[in-house]
């Protein structure tokens, strides 16, 4: 990868990457949280709807173009040699297709991958983990 302008949201340290991520996004800017993800990258912004390419790259503009806000914490992280993966609980607060307040929350999967600049980049992101979101009102039990 050619180094550029958001070359500062990346981290060569996994300890460090969710953090960089938060800022990234909470930033506003979609090129800036694009250029986390490697090329082939895959991502799950929405349950069970696994996107590559630039059809994932175009879900994180129009997702990001709803304002939205994420705090996370890394629950655990296993290291393979350049592959790692996290668990993260995170949360979230945007607005839905029509303009509403919206909270999510989740556990996250993600897959990331040490490139040959040595910084990680997601190969696989996929936020909901093994269920799907959970708003205000399902976390509730409603």
């Amino acid at each position: 990868m050619a180094s550029g302008k958001y070359d500062k949201y990346l981290s060569r340290d996994i300890e460090t990457h969710q953090e960089m991520f938060g800022q990234a996004f909470n930033s506003g800017d979609a090129d800036a949280v694009n250029s986390m993800y490697t090329e082939d990258a895959v991502g799950v912004w929405d349950p069970g709807v696994p996107l590559a390419g630039q059809a994932r790259r175009d879900r994180v503009k129009e997702f990001m173009s709803y304002g939205p806000s994420v705090d996370a914490k890394v629950l655990q992280t296993l290291v393979t040699g350049d592959t790692a993966m996290l668990i993260v609980e995170w949360s979230m607060e945007t607005k839905d297709a029509d303009g509403n307040p919206e909270h999510l929350e989740g556990v996250a999967v993600d897959v990331l991958q040490r490139g040959e600049d040595g910084n990680w980049r997601y190969l696989i992101d996929n936020p909901y983990g093994v269920s799907g979101p959970r708003s205000a009102e399902e976390a509730a039990g409603a």
